[in-house]
């Protein structure tokens, strides 16, 4: 295609051509990625709560499910999972951590 220039001078173009990428715009593309990756590893990192935290009495459990529930569903509500006990609650609360962190 052959086009006018602004000072009377043929000039030749391929096509449509994109606007140039700001500096901005990569960033805002680099920003994008590091939280989707970011937050993909958190959930992933979640391992459950300390095993200290899970040592209740099978009688002073409290459930913290429903029926049939897995271990990995029963660990993402943050509770503690032992189907050792027959009788008592598989999926239930932890005991309550005292400990302060900063």
């Amino acid at each position: 295609m052959r086009l006018l220039g602004r000072r009377g001078t043929i000039s030749e173009r391929s096509g449509p051509q994109s606007p140039p990428v700001t500096m901005e715009a990569r960033v805002l593309w680099l920003l994008v990625v590091v939280l989707v990756l970011g937050s993909s590893s958190l959930a992933v990192a979640y391992q459950g709560l300390a095993t200290n935290l899970c040592e209740v009495p099978p009688k002073d459990r409290v459930d913290c499910g429903y029926p049939e529930i897995t271990s990995e569903q029963c660990v993402n509500r943050g509770c503690c999972f032992d189907s050792s006990i027959h009788g008592v609650p598989w999926c239930f609360k932890p005991l309550q951590d005292t400990e302060c962190r900063f």
